[in-house]
């Protein structure tokens, strides 16, 4: 029987900033819109979504004079990576 996958997770955003988050200890917003392809906006909306799901921990402050976004994943994130991805191997076996 296969267990729904988590739909908060199988947005192709969201799942790469998850597998980004899961293997650093935090991320600044400029390395993920790097590493993601994506734009500021669209980023910024899916981090809001991750951390208001409580999966990651979004830390805004100063560098000088420049903003500074700072994301790191929670112990819930972490859970529901590894949820996620135990489940696609039950889709794929």
């Amino acid at each position: 029987m296969f267990k729904p996958l988590d739909p908060l997770l199988h947005s192709q955003l969201r799942l790469a900033v998850m597998s980004l988050l899961i293997s650093v200890e935090e991320a600044e917003f400029t390395f993920l819109k790097e590493k993601t392809e994506s734009t500021a906006g669209n980023l910024s909306v899916q981090l809001d979504k991750l951390e208001k799901a409580g999966y990651i921990e979004i830390e805004k402050s100063f560098r000088g004079k420049r903003p500074l976004t700072t994301c790191k994943i929670t112990k819930k994130g972490i859970d529901a990576f590894e949820a996620y991805v135990d489940n696609l191997k039950n889709y794929i076996q």
